[in-house]
């Protein structure tokens, strides 16, 4: 649990940086390393995926990254955006090791844990290669961040760099190597040290035998084992049990700088060397796909296939093929297609890509067919988009009916919050109640579920359809930002001011609702009203209740207004591009041994000041904005923003807490100066939030097993009234689930249960579950929820790495000086092999510019050919099995001196096999 504000980085070909998050997160140094080996680690592979293209950052921000890894491949602008929010969910799970496992010593490799520590990592390992191969990303980043947290502790709290070692520990990655030469639990560690700052307490003798222990860590008690090491500090009971002191080296002090730094060095590698194992294992393009390195586009439909939606599922189609048709070869391109289908009863399955063309040939598939009592499953479907596509993103749903599934509303709005994804309605039926339930659902359930997640709700007859999809059009693109949205629900007339910086391109606004008259005037003060369909201004275009003004490209900065009249309700809402952006969530601080901030899975708590972790991002990285106001502000009340206190935490983090919360619905504002243009900006979140009295806690500890029952314990308090309160649980899966259909709360007092998921034993390994469970007063006032995510992976026993076998080389032919290999060629064969293994799943050449071939790959034994010019001296080759595992063979014929060419190279070969199977350098 590192937790000064040391940075290490590795050399990037970047500027360095100055420093990491300050004290966000539960501790700076976890944070840093991993900031900075992910930096790393994704330069380093876009480096390769440009291929000769020119990869040049000008600086060390995520923005410059992002940039330098995409900015080549197509024009327009890049958004770093799904990047930023890859990064936060792999922060946020491993700082909140500290919160959920302060007293759990394998996760923190505390009190000797090395097996159980392992096993976590290893496991982890597992989960993370299984989800990508499922294209489950968020679970993947969420483990990894758990696991980077537990094997970068084992370099603080253990005495491997007071050994004198200073390469990572690679047994730690690879469960096929043991663990070798622990202290046994009767054996004495640790020299007393009663100021507690001693530089390094460990034996002598335990130094001189390479003997490998950790510190003793109690939060709770003081026992230990005799003569045994403490972790140390004043939350840790054992440190003052002889022997006293402790040997964690979480803080750089003066008596341990240069263990710290060298903790902090090896932590650093190991890190990198396991991102370079999940690398090897799913391959570049997925890899970047995990760390959000994608154009920030998706395309997401949900589409209603029942009889009468012929003509909407053609409209959908073609907007599609517009989409992939006008888009490809810009920033605007979508980085992945997604679609769901539904009916009724059936709904499903989505079908996930990155394929344009096989978007089109899976669209082109849908046909209309059954249905006929109106209500369809219209938000089952809605839940498989909200839970499988990526956080923030643009959701399109077409149907003519009603939703049969109403009773999923609840979990519908959870989701949205938690993903805060926007979803848009085109609906071209008519409202209907024939719906046979005490809740009857109609189209105001859509426009509510648009309203709390920005999006809109669009009703139109089928015919107006075609141009009514223009904002999808708009929508679906790069960069996309909210200057402005808002929402009244009775007849009035209101003017709305609104800020556009230079920055902004492609402004557009919508306005849906009835018998709406409206002006717009700019900076200049020049209008336009509704009458004018082509004016100074913008173009105007409406279709049923939809208004669409897109302004001219040569739109002025600077403070704009629109009045709307309305004898009905309407909602507002300004977009445009930029990347002039933020991304946020709402957050709680939490004590122990390494305190920090946990983001909320539910509704922020009533009564109390809310607090908001954001990263403002610039055109040019976090220094090129100037953040002057943060608030929040009712979409439906006056316009009126809260204040609030801001805190830059470093590198474009502030926390913002607002003391007077608004009650109702509000979404957060932001406003500041973009330096690029020196202009003030202004921009929105989408999402709609409350806060409530409910609580909700559980934790996910572990994956989940196909065929068996794994059990979820959960706690409800609220600090409203007491009494009986409705409990609800849904999963994404449709798997069974067992839990309590209600329980009994006393203010201010947790209530204990427990929910039991039942996946199949056909579950296929990496498949992930996203569980919803919510708790609602008996009057319905007040309720609450939380979004949880499990993993369900299959059981591992093979942990061994494909092997090379009968290397031959024959690079008789190359001559001794390099300067005339040109004419010659070398070559190499091997047999590769998962001996008992679950079998090889892929062969790739990592090195070398030679032709590389080998047999078929169901083959118990696979044989490989590489031959090169002898001037493309090296060549490694990886092999990975079908649970990960992976083999890597390097071979060079670069040599000095005078042994034969023959010998020396297999020498070289030989001893690097040894070094890479057996793990040891």
């Amino acid at each position: 649990m590192f937790s000064m504000l040391g940075v290490f980085l590795l050399a990037l070909n970047l500027p360095s940086s100055t420093k990491a998050f300050s004290n966000y997160g539960s501790s700076a140094t976890h944070m840093s390393i991993t900031r900075d080996v992910i930096m790393q680690k994704v330069a380093e592979v876009c480096r390769e995926e440009l291929d000769g293209l020119e990869f040049n950052p000008r600086d060390s921000s995520p923005e410059e990254l992002v940039q330098a890894c995409l900015g080549p491949k197509a024009k327009g602008e890049v958004s770093s955006v799904l990047f930023h929010k890859a990064l936060r969910e792999i922060y946020y799970p491993n700082g909140l090791v500290d919160r959920d496992f302060a007293n759990s010593a394998p996760h923190h490799f505390n009190s000797e844990a090395f097996s159980e520590g392992r096993s976590l990592i290893t496991q982890g390992m597992v989960a993370i290669k299984a989800n990508i191969r499922e294209e489950n990303f968020k679970a993947a980043r969420e483990t990894l961040g758990r696991i980077l947290h537990t094997l970068q502790d084992f370099y603080s709290h253990s005495n491997w760099v007071e050994l004198g070692y200073t390469e990572p520990y690679i047994n730690l990655i690879h469960p096929s190597l043991p663990l070798e030469n622990l202290a046994d639990v009767n054996t004495a560690t640790c020299n007393d040290c009663s100021s507690g700052t001693c530089p390094n307490p460990v034996l002598p003798n335990i130094l001189k035998e390479k003997k490998l222990t950790s510190g003793y860590m109690g939060i709770h008690s003081s026992a230990k084992p005799n003569g045994k090491c403490s972790h140390g500090g004043p939350t840790d009971m054992t440190s003052s049990v002889i022997p006293r002191g402790g040997i964690s080296k979480d803080e750089r002090r003066s008596d341990n700088s240069n263990l710290h730094d060298a903790a902090v060095k090896a932590a650093t590698a190991a890190s990198s060397q396991l991102l370079e194992d999940i690398r090897l294992a799913v391959g570049d393009s997925d890899f970047l796909r995990m760390m959000g390195i994608a154009r920030a586009s998706v395309l997401c439909f949900v589409i209603d296939t029942t009889g009468s939606m012929s003509d909407d599922i053609d409209e959908a189609r073609s907007v599609v093929y517009k989409i992939i048709d006008s888009k490809k070869g810009t920033q605007d391109e979508p980085s992945e297609y997604i679609l769901v289908p539904f009916n009724d009863p059936s709904f499903g399955p989505m079908i996930r890509t990155t394929d344009p063309e096989k978007m089109k040939a899976e669209i082109s598939k849908l046909t209309a067919t059954g249905g006929g009592d109106i209500p369809e499953m219209c938000l089952s479907g809605l839940q498989l988009a909200l839970t499988g596509a990526p956080s923030s993103s643009q959701i399109y749903v077409f149907t003519d009916a009603t939703a049969k599934d109403i009773a999923l509303k609840d979990t519908i709005v959870a989701l949205i919050r938690s993903t805060k994804s926007t979803v848009s309605f085109f609906m071209t039926g008519t409202s209907s109640r024939r719906r046979r339930s005490l809740r009857a659902a109609s189209f105001e359930d859509y426009k509510d579920l648009a309203l709390a997640s920005g999006g809109q709700a669009i009703q139109v007859s089928k015919a107006q359809l075609p141009q009514a999809t223009d904002i999808i059009l708009d929508t679906s693109t790069s960069a996309l930002v909210t200057v402005l949205q808002r929402a009244r629900t009775a007849g009035t007339e209101e003017t709305f001011p609104f800020t556009l910086d230079e920055s902004l391109q492609n402004v557009t606004i919508y306005i849906t609702g009835t018998s709406v008259t409206f002006t717009l005037t700019n900076p200049a003060g020049l209008n336009q009203n509704q009458g004018v369909v082509s004016g100074e201004l913008g173009t105007i275009q409406t279709v049923g209740n939809l208004w669409r003004i897109h302004l001219n490209p040569d739109k002025q900065a600077g403070k704009w207004m629109i009045n709307i009249k309305s004898t009905q309700a309407f909602t507002l809402k300004v977009t445009g591009q930029s990347t002039v952006t933020f991304i946020y969530d709402f957050v709680e601080s939490f004590s122990g041994p390494h305190p920090g901030y946990a983001p909320l899975s539910g509704r922020p708590p009533a009564g109390r000041p809310a607090t908001m972790m954001l990263s403002v991002i610039g055109r040019s990285g976090p220094s090129s904005v100037t953040v002057k106001e943060v608030g929040l502000v009712l979409v439906s009340g006056p316009e009126s923003t809260t204040n609030s206190t801001i805190e830059d935490m470093g590198s474009g983090e502030i926390l913002v807490t607002v003391d007077a919360v608004p009650e109702g619905e509000f979404v957060i504002i932001l406003k500041g100066t973009d330096k690029v243009s020196n202009s003030d900006f202004q921009r929105q979140s989408t999402t709609q939030m409350s806060v409530s009295n409910v609580l909700i806690q559980a934790v996910v500890d572990s994956s989940v097993e196909p065929g068996k029952d794994f059990t979820l314990p959960f706690s409800v308090t609220t600090q409203g009234a007491g009494g009986v309160y409705t409990i609800n649980a849904k999963n994404d899966r449709n798997f069974p689930m067992t839990f309590p259909n209600s329980l009994t709360l006393a203010t201010g007092q947790y209530t204990n249960d427990t929910l039991t998921v039942q996946p199949p034993a056909d579950t296929e390994s990496g498949t992930d579950i996203t569980l919803t469970i919510d708790a609602k007063s008996s009057s319905g006032a007040d309720s609450n929820y939380v979004v949880l995510r499990m993993s369900v992976v299959t059981k591992i026993t093979d942990f061994s790495p494909p092997q090379c076998e009968n290397i031959i080389v024959a690079a008789h032919n190359c001559p001794d000086n390099v300067y005339m290999c040109g004419p010659f060629r070398w070559e190499l064969s091997a047999n590769i092999t998962d001996e008992n293994g679950t079998g090889i799943e892929s062969i790739s050449l990592r090195q070398g510019n030679g032709n590389f071939s080998h047999t078929v790959l169901p083959d118990p034994v696979v044989q490989v050919v590489y031959s090169a010019s002898c001037c493309s001296q090296t060549v490694e080759i990886v092999a990975v099995d079908k649970v990960g595992n992976v083999g890597r063979c390097y071979h060079s014929i670069a040599r000095s001196g005078s042994p034969p060419a023959l010998h020396l190279s297999l020498l070289l070969w030989l001893c690097l096999l040894v070094s890479v199977f057996s793990g040891k350098p």
